[in-house]
């Protein structure tokens, strides 16, 4: 993902070539497992929430519940009480939409200071309701009396605000730290300060209604009467850095409310929808559109996916890209706005520090104090090979996909200086292919997707060393190359478009010759500094199926052995084959289950015809979501084997929602449907359609070329799959190849 994670214990066999120090630099500490706790968590623009399912934010040691904006945690503890008592749990759930986090509680048995029973247990129903809207936390406390006689409840809110540093929160110590203000408490409402080392004040403004009875620089208290049968509400707004509205909390939570929930149909409005045979499946379908939405942020340019939550809530060039990639079918607004975004940030000069040359792709964007001190190095960091690339393809995909070759027009200028940065930049030694390094000592060490310390080794589990030569980015390059000349030949440039196409063919040989390994059977990881190839079976090999570098003869190989017990695990392909040194299916990065990777790989495999072996996976983490949470794929999971009965083994820390993760089922659909869309014949096509076996029919409504649409079924009929035209708005045509 972003940095490496977790602590060393967790990457298998040690080595010597990564000091303690960098291992340590950006990792997330083991300590706070989020599978354990579950937490909720919402989202809106730059801001972000973490909970527990009681509604509460618990701080304590490697705890990362909280409120936060721009990376930096603006509430760090917040604890409700009735009556001196935690309310009990009874339910805590995430509405369909992720609009609001509702929390159903009920008193404990609750006695005087002599130990006399003053309120029996399970008589006052408590129902939280939170969510976020422009830097806010609205949330709604209502309570009602089920008793036969009034009662006086005491709501005792607790809360405090550590304005950590996200890097902080995931285990970064730092030397010296800003300084807290006195709070300012006012009748409603009080306002906490921070005044950091980078010259910025930062404040939380927390207001409730009704006034409280005490309120004080860590605690409120609301006493509330009520009759037997009564509700009574109380509101709580938490803001960071502006004040709160003018609007009478009541008013201003309603508001928000409907202003929240608006903007979540119009963004998810514009794009397909999708129902199933399998009602499971929906929920998980469902869940998935949900959170990619969610994750989603407007941007000048359109709206941009943020990668995850919680370490990952910010702009990374990767991930968007391949989220983008994965939901062109679905949504083709999303790709639109990540190319704008992604080209208006593209770097210009050469700055070491930010791994910067001119027309490489942004990483990563961080705005909290440590970035913009310099403690961390991702204030705008470019240190990712992939990512520029990538923008090509995706670039080239969104004109096949929209025919929309005005915006290609205009980011014609960006894709040259991409182009010209991987034959300059991107070839560090002038032998063909695409290396990295770092170019500044706190940067990232490895710097493709698969981005911890050790996660690119020989057989003998030795660490490579620099500059690496990664196989999938060669095959990103070549599809880049590809996807250069198309849209060069669109502009009216052939001489251009020809040469690009010669340079991928070009590449596709010396790739064939350099990285498939004949005893391997199939591609090897990458070349290390000195060109010796890093003999392992890894997932990455199947990326040169996605982008069509591979000859066709090498294809059954290399799904034989994506396929074979030793990465397949039954819930998905692993990133290290069981088999290798530096196999560890609790690492982050050898031989754990990504949803993403999966669905990258099942692209590939069905682009080589192998939709079976694509239908495989997609039945794997269908499986895998059965067991998960709110039925929502996280960022990874364990690779341990699959067994009959059984969940899968869920990553301590992994993010969720994770945007790429989110976009895989989507992804999967269109694998297996062989989806592709042609608008300049204006006709959308199955290409050898198949079905995984716990689905029967899909039904996809407003599929969409331009402002036309059609709404098609897909259903099992015998060994085949039959599609039918259930609604038409327009002119477009509907084909299958069985």
């Amino acid at each position: 993902m972003g940095e490496p994670i977790k602590d060393a214990a967790a990457h298998g066999p040690s080595s010597g070539s990564a000091s303690a120090a960098h291992i340590a630099q950006f990792f997330i500490p083991a300590s706070a497992s989020l599978q354990e706790r579950r937490p909720r968590t919402l989202k809106h623009g730059d801001t972000f929430a973490v909970f527990d399912h009681n509604g509460d934010a618990l701080s304590g040691p490697g705890s990362p519940e909280g409120l936060y904006y721009r990376d930096t945690r603006h509430l760090s503890h917040l604890y409700l009480t009735v009556d001196g008592v935690r309310p009990m749990l009874l339910s805590s759930t995430l509405r369909d939409d992720n609009a609001i986090l509702t929390s159903d509680l009920t008193n404990s048995d609750i006695y005087d200071a002599d130990g006399r029973l003053v309120l029996e247990h399970d008589l006052i129903h408590i129902r939280r309701s939170r969510f976020l809207w422009e830097a806010t936390c609205y949330e709604r406390i209502m309570l009602r009396n089920f008793s036969d006689a009034p009662q006086r409840v005491r709501l005792e809110i607790a809360f405090g605000a550590d304005f950590a540093d996200l890097f902080e929160v995931r285990g970064s110590r730092r030397k010296q730290r800003g300084a807290s203000l006195p709070p300012e408490i006012g009748k409603n409402c009080i306002r906490l300060s921070y005044a950091g080392l980078d010259g910025l004040q930062r404040h939380t403004f927390l207001r409730f209604h009704p006034a409280p009875q005490v309120i004080g620089s860590a605690r409120a208290v609301i006493e509330l009467e009520l009759t037997p049968g009564a509700v009574e509400r109380a509101f709580m707004e938490v803001r960071c850095d502006a004040a709160p509205s003018d609007l009478a909390p009541p008013r201003a939570y309603f508001t928000a409310l409907r202003d929240a929930r608006r903007a979540l149909r119009a963004s998810s409005s514009r794009a397909a929808s999708i129902a199933t045979s399998n009602e499971i499946f929906n929920e998980a379908i469902r869940r998935s559109v949900s959170d990619l939405y969610m994750l989603i942020t407007d941007t000048p340019q359109g709206p941009y996916p943020y990668a995850g939550i919680p370490w990952f809530s910010t702009l990374f060039g990767r991930d968007a890209l391949i989220t983008a990639l994965q939901t062109l079918w679905f949504d083709p607004a999303i790709a639109r706005g990540v190319l704008g975004y992604l080209a208006a940030n593209q770097a210009t000069e050469v700055d070491p520090g930010a791994d910067a040359e001119p027309g490489k792709i942004l990483h990563e964007v961080r705005h909290g104090e440590m970035a913009e001190l310099g403690e961390v190095p991702f204030r705008r960091y470019y240190g990712s090979i992939d990512a520029t690339p990538l923008f090509i393809m995706l670039a080239g995909a969104y004109l096949d996909r929209t025919d929309d070759i005005e915006l290609l027009r205009h980011l014609w200028p960006n894709l040259k200086a991409a182009l010209k940065w991987i034959d300059e930049y991107g070839d560090r030694d002038g032998d063909g292919f695409v290396e990295y390094g770092r170019r500044t000592g706190e940067g990232l060490i490895n710097q493709g997707w698969k981005d911890s310390h050790d996660s690119i080794s020989h057989a003998d589990g030795s660490l490579a060393r620099g500059p690496i030569a990664l196989a999938e980015v060669q095959a990103y390059v070549y599809g880049a190359r590809c996807a250069a000349a198309r849209i060069a030949s669109r502009l009216e440039q052939p001489r251009l478009a020809e040469d690009l196409a010669a340079k991928a063919q070009a590449l596709r040989a010396r790739f064939d010759e350099a990285f498939f390994d004949e005893a391997l059977g199939t591609y090897v990881l990458a070349l290390d500094g000195d060109k010796k190839p890093c003999r392992v079976r890894s997932s990455n090999a199947g990326h040169a199926l996605l982008t069509g570098i591979a000859y066709r003869e090498r294809a059954p190989a290399v799904a034989a052995t994506l396929m074979a017990g030793s990465l397949f695990s039954g819930w998905g392909v692993r990133t290290l084959a069981s088999t290798e040194r530096r196999y560890n299916p609790m690492s982050y990065h050898n031989g754990s289950v990504w949803p993403h990777d999966n669905a990258l790989l099942a692209a590939g495999l069905a682009r080589y015809g192998f939709r079976q072996e694509a239908a495989k996976i997609f039945e794997g983490l269908f499986a895998a979501s059965i067991y998960i949470d709110l039925r929502r794929l996280p960022e990874l999971f364990c690779g341990f084997s699959r067994r009959r009965s059984q969940s899968p083994t869920f990553y301590p820390v992994a993010c969720a929602p994770q945007a790429w993760a989110a976009a895989a089922p989507l992804s999967l659909i269109q694998s297996c449907l062989g989806m592709r869309f042609d608008p300049v014949t204006r006709e959308i096509k199955f290409e050898h359609p198949v079905l995984p076996d716990f689905l029967d029919e899909v039904v996809l409504r407003r599929l969409s070329i331009g402002e036309e649409s059609v709404d098609v079924a897909l259903r099992r009929a015998g060994s085949e799959v039959v599609a039918a035209v259930l609604a038409r708005n327009g002119d477009l045509r509907v084909s299958t190849t069985a």
